[in-house]
């Protein structure tokens, strides 16, 4: 009998068109075999009504950002007793706080570039909030929301135009100001027990943003096998492993690291990583011959709930 997989796709996030993305790749695989039958739903009002009339045996989550990968969804799966994969309420809540899973590194040891909080409507835009992120941080500045994946509202900043782009952020109520490291962009996938490999990012653009990411015309040059000796391909292996775990992650993530001065700087885990045809984690999957369906089925396979 073929199991029932219901895709969660889309969403309310400003992530939703790469989740749209993810969860086409998935269904499409999922199709070439005979043991599924994939539903693709996207959740609106009535989804705990959808969940009890569509019985899934399983929940693929491809949503990604808010809703889908903050601890949200996961909660009304957790209740209604139905098996998902990825990471369960209290890993998903943690991991998308960039504030609390930084003190969760700070804490354990793990180097991460130094930030301070900004709230909105506490605070003034103004010369006296430049002086103090030059002191505290220097320039450039990086400023991201605490609650955003993909690189949403992630910008890096100078003095001149730190003002300007804040303008634009103050939807977001509060954001975070970390320091800027610079070097090389090397991501790590860790699968349930196992440190799935490393890639190393080159984008074309300042960073490894939201276009270099998904857009193919963007050119990001993907380097696999990462061009560091063995010692320190394992270190980073490691510190995404720990990273993981402390986290308390189900399986699959993507921990994004900055490596400057022979050092790792981890700047994110995240919980729910793309699986587009530009997604890392399948890349790495395949270098390390796992194929996409593989992958995939591994995913399903680590369903549960107690999450």
């Amino acid at each position: 009998m073929k199991k029932k997989i219901l895709i969660l796709s889309g969403g309310y996030s400003k992530e939703r068109e790469i989740s749209l993305l993810t969860s086409k790749a998935v269904e499409k695989e999922l199709k070439k075999s005979k043991k599924y039958k994939t539903i693709v739903y996207e959740p609106k009002g009535n989804f705990v009504n959808d969940l009890r009339r569509l019985k899934p045996d399983i929940v693929f989550n491809a949503l990604h950002g808010r809703y889908g990968e903050d601890g949200y969804v996961q909660s009304i799966l957790e209740s209604e007793k139905i098996k998902y994969t990825h990471s369960g309420v209290k890993a998903s809540s943690i991991a998308i706080d960039k504030e609390l899973s930084k003190k969760l590194f700070v804490k354990n040891r793990i180097l991460t570039p130094k930030y301070f909080k900004f709230i909105f409507n506490e605070s003034k835009l103004d010369k006296s909030l430049v002086s103090k992120i030059n002191t505290k941080l220097g320039f450039p500045v990086v400023v991201k929301p605490f609650n955003e994946g993909s690189s949403v509202g992630v910008y890096i900043c100078n003095k001149k135009n730190i003002l300007k782009i804040l303008k634009k952020l103050n939807e977001h109520k509060e954001i975070m100001f970390e320091k800027y490291i610079p070097g090389r962009e090397i991501q790590v996938a860790i699968l349930g027990k196992k440190k799935l490999g490393a890639i190393e990012l080159k984008p074309k653009r300042q960073f490894y943003d939201y276009k270099a990411k998904y857009d193919k015309k963007a050119n990001t040059e993907h380097i696999i096998p990462v061009l560091i000796n063995k010692s320190k391909l394992k270190e980073v292996l490691k510190i995404a492993y720990k990273a993981h775990h402390l986290v308390g992650c189900k399986g699959v993530t993507r921990s994004d690291f900055r490596y400057y001065n022979n050092k790792f700087f981890l700047l994110e885990i995240n919980t729910q990583p793309g699986m587009t045809e530009l997604s890392l984690v399948p890349e790495i999957a395949r270098f390390n011959k796992i194929s996409f369906i593989e992958l995939l089925e591994w995913i399903i396979n680590d369903a549960s709930t107690n999450r």
